[in-house]
């Protein structure tokens, strides 16, 4: 007779078998794609509380399984001033997921409410950040993880072009560059959020939203008015139209034409117009970054 499954292996069977095409084989494709998981990594994968870091631990763990890959995974959660609501919900599901994190707290929200200005999302999610960047290195690791994926790619480089007056994506790594033989890497990559969102609502999961005291006033699930939200909507209602448009951004980024570019920023260089069209331009590629 087949042993029963519990709620927690059911719900993690279901990305490599209901979600295989979706998420398990979109989140290998960006470890192999971009080298993200290599021999000998020990990796912190920071935990928000949020689906996208949720999935973000099984996936891993999954890996772990069954990766040819030796490498080691931490799991860490900031608690950046959760009330306790809130931070009931992330440690219970931390135990319904089995993801054996280390809790660290810190008073984040608290700092930025008397600092943050005009911007406190950049100064809240720079300060989480740092934070995770110095647990990750205490525990030994020289790699942390983040939960951003495919469509947090697109809507970045959107919203930079329609908001920011600049065309800036979004890397499938970074080296820091305040903490010495640190990468930060990003494995949902080329996952989707609609596909994340799918995983979600099939096992009947809740998790909780950015959860700081800007939002804490909306409905579970409710998200506030920003330009990420109009450039969701904006793709939305291409995709009414064109079900390709996530793909093609996507596609658009690994596809760039410099010699169409009126200008561009390389490594801190400023290559203009006039200086392609006057000379051929020389550029190194590769190397540290």
């Amino acid at each position: 007779m087949a042993k029963e499954l519990t709620d927690g292996q059911k719900i993690e069977r279901s990305i490599i078998t209901k979600f295989r095409k979706g998420i398990w084989s979109r989140f290998l494709e960006a470890v192999r794609t971009y080298k993200l998981i290599e021999p000998g990594d020990r990796i912190a994968v920071c935990v928000s509380g949020g689906k996208d870091s949720m999935l973000l631990a099984k996936c891993v763990q999954e890996l772990l399984r069954h990766s040819d890959i030796p490498f080691e995974a931490e799991y860490i959660v900031m608690d950046p001033g959760y009330s306790e609501q809130n931070a009931q919900m992330v440690e219970s599901n931390l135990s319904r997921l089995g993801i054996p994190a280390r809790i660290f707290r810190s008073d984040i929200f608290d700092v930025n409410d008397l600092i943050g200005g005009e911007h406190p999302c950049y100064l809240c999610a720079r300060m989480r950040r740092g934070f995770l960047y110095a647990r990750a290195k205490e525990l030994g690791c020289n790699k942390i993880a983040l939960g951003h994926h495919k469509s947090d790619v697109i809507e970045t480089t959107l919203m930079s072009m329609l908001f920011g007056g600049q065309i800036q994506g979004m890397m499938p790594k970074i080296r820091s560059a305040n903490f010495a033989g640190m990468e930060l890497i990003r494995p949902l990559y080329c996952v989707l959020e609609d596909d994340i969102l799918h995983w979600q609502q099939y096992n009947g999961l809740t998790f909780i939203a950015c959860a700081c005291r800007l939002t804490q006033g909306l409905a579970a699930g409710e998200q506030g008015m920003s330009a990420r939200q109009d450039v969701k909507k904006l793709i939305k209602d291409f995709r009414a139209r064109n079900p390709d448009v996530d793909a093609s951004v996507f596609k658009a980024l690994h596809n760039v034409q410099l010699d169409t570019l009126p200008a561009f920023r390389y490594r801190g260089g400023y290559f203009s117009f006039n200086d392609k069209y006057e000379r051929p331009l020389h550029i190194e590629f590769g190397g540290a970054d």
